[in-house]
């Protein structure tokens, strides 16, 4: 299950979800109870594993 990082606007209160991707985004903060919270979203670590991915890692040139 994906996990969601969310924040209110209101309070600043920073808190994460687990949540199905069929699940409606959480819009009501757990602390000050208003209709003020957004998805937070970061960048997705990337980690390149196997062959192809360096210079060297191409055809032999003749």
């Amino acid at each position: 299950m994906p996990t969601y990082h969310y924040r209110c606007k209101n309070c600043g209160y920073d808190f994460t979800e687990h949540q199905s991707f069929d699940d409606a985004p959480v819009t009501v903060c757990p602390q000050c109870h208003e209709e003020q919270v957004r998805k937070v979203y970061s960048a997705v670590p990337i980690e390149f594993k196997g062959h192809g991915f360096y210079r060297t890692d191409g055809a032999k040139s003749k």
